[in-house]
């Protein structure tokens, strides 16, 4: 009987960046302390520290409900805690669920390096 090895394919973080950047596709930015503002824009630019330039950036309250047109800006890559598809996200719980698979992820791979 032929055992069968089932590798798991891993994508390094700036190879996501690179399809989003590629496919122009809208993300959505969780920033580091500030649970109640997230980012939405198009990356047009990166770098090896995780730096985005964002087109049609927009700063989105939770809280409030509200949006405020940021336009053409640079965010740091200290600032950035989750990016993902905004075209994915259609609602709080699926959010949710997204960044504990993120961090579970995470928390896994950092743990095998121990």
């Amino acid at each position: 009987m032929a055992s069968t090895k089932v590798q798991r394919i891993m994508t390094q973080p700036i190879n996501l960046i690179f399809r989003f950047l590629q496919s122009k596709a809208r993300i959505q930015i969780w920033l580091f302390e500030q649970k109640d503002l997230r980012i939405e824009g198009r990356i047009i630019g990166f770098d090896e520290y995780m730096n985005l330039v964002l087109d049609d950036a927009e700063e989105v309250n939770i809280k409030k409900k509200s949006r405020k047109s940021l336009g053409r800006i640079l965010l740091k890559g200290d600032n950035i805690t989750l990016m993902m598809n905004a075209g994915k996200v259609r609602n709080k719980f699926e959010a949710t669920v997204q960044f504990g698979s993120f961090c579970s992820y995470y928390h896994n791979e950092y743990a095998a390096l121990l």
